[in-house]
């Protein structure tokens, strides 16, 4: 027995005899609640006043389990109920997902389904596809479908001979996620959006995409090799959704002192003098740190001069780089100790002395870990004021 919910969707309540019961679980002569499949959750409702809790397809029977093992039994008449809000909302995302795959049509190459799943807040389509879905992508897709649902177009399905849907370069299968749309079967259910899209679906739809209402995409992600996966949303979520982007959008404008139409531009422009403010800085940086070393104290040890003392508000990386630019001029050795919450210490040589051999005996006196060669070598964690590595190097 099949459910008759997405030939006749439009019915909410019905009359029908108990085919067999089975503690919470309960098989209908005929059915109108829609079992779960093809990425369309199960109907809500009630079967005689009792809450319907899951309905599924098992061995060729649709099985409705109730929330507690019901008063009637086999062979009665009882009265079925579905519940409207969610099947409406059903119908709608199911709908808004053919609408998508319609507007993917006109945008991506190569495009396959990978994919199909409603739930209370949102819907995913899953599309292969070759074409890079960039933010662009994304809102040209959500664009066009919201104007599949403006054009209010006819929506339709019938049952087409296997052969003939499979034969057809129109027809996309969702083959994931259509479980059993064709299995033994003689015929498939075609789904037509006038104009737009067709594709092979057992679900439950509108009659007219006006009936979807507005489409909010909501985000983008990739679940999986040659997959990009779409979510969106319908009905409360997405008006929500819109609601908050457009209120975000007003925000933004007013921190920013500009219309919401040039605040790409504005912060654009915003980012550009931040990039180079952060340049000027970085330079200013440099000719702190460069006049800081250059000003170090100078020893004279075992036959070579060497330029040390200790910084704070630098990092090894950035004292390597300066302490390497200066060895050699004035200095034999350059030995930098940085200061603050990771005592660090870097040493640049013109290879006379081994700055790998300076840097080890600093981490054997005092801890931390290091390494380097004869020019150029860095330790770190030293647990110890910067001052009392200088002294050692001092000595």
């Amino acid at each position: 027995m099949e459910t008759l919910a997405p030939a006749e969707p439009e019915v909410r309540a019905f009359e029908t005899d108990v085919a067999r019961v089975d503690d919470r679980d309960v098989v209908l002569a005929e059915t109108y609640f829609y079992a779960e499949s093809g990425g369309q959750p199960a109907d809500r409702g009630t079967v005689d006043g009792v809450a319907v809790v899951d309905v599924q397809k098992r061995d060729g029977d649709v099985v409705h389990t109730l929330a507690e093992p019901p008063a009637f039994e086999a062979g009665e008449t009882v009265r079925g109920v579905v519940d409207d809000d969610f099947r409406t909302y059903c119908m709608r995302a199911h709908t808004a997902s053919h609408a998508l795959y319609g507007a993917g049509r006109r945008l991506l190459d190569d495009l396959g389904y990978g994919g199909f799943n409603i739930d209370e807040r949102k819907v995913r389509v899953d599309f292969t596809t070759s074409t890079d879905i960039d933010d662009g992508t994304l809102l040209e897709l959500e664009r066009l479908t919201n104007r599949a649902v403006w054009d209010s177009r006819d929506v339709s399905w019938e049952q087409v001979p296997v052969e003939e849907a499979t034969a057809r370069e129109d027809v996309a299968f969702n083959t994931k996620t259509e479980e059993g749309v064709m299995a033994d079967a003689d015929t498939v259910r075609v789904v037509t959006v006038d104009g737009w899209d067709v594709a092979a679906c057992g679900g439950t739809h509108v009659s007219n995409t006006r009936e979807i209402g507005p489409v909010t995409v909501l985000d983008r992600s990739n679940p999986g090799e040659g997959l990009t996966r779409v979510e969106f949303a319908v009905g409360p979520a997405g008006i929500d959704r819109f609601a908050d982007v457009h209120g975000a959008a007003l925000d933004a404008a007013r921190e920013l002192g500009t219309g919401v139409d040039d605040v790409a531009e504005t912060v654009a422009s915003l980012r550009d003098e931040r990039d180079d403010l952060a340049a000027r800085l970085d330079d200013l940086k440099g000719e702190v740190l460069g006049s800081q070393i250059a000003g170090f104290e100078t020893v004279e040890r075992d036959g070579a001069t060497w330029k040390l003392g200790a910084i704070e508000g630098f990092g090894p990386n950035e004292a390597g780089d300066e302490a390497q630019s200066q060895v050699g001029d004035g200095a034999d050795v350059v030995a930098v100790v940085g200061g603050g919450d990771n005592t660090f210490v870097v040493v640049a040589s013109t290879g006379d002395v081994d700055a790998g051999d300076v840097v080890a005996r600093v981490t054997d006196e005092f801890g931390g870990g290091g390494g380097g060669g004869p020019t150029f070598a860095q330790g770190g964690g030293l647990p110890v004021d910067a001052d009392e590595v200088v002294a050692y190097l001092r000595s």
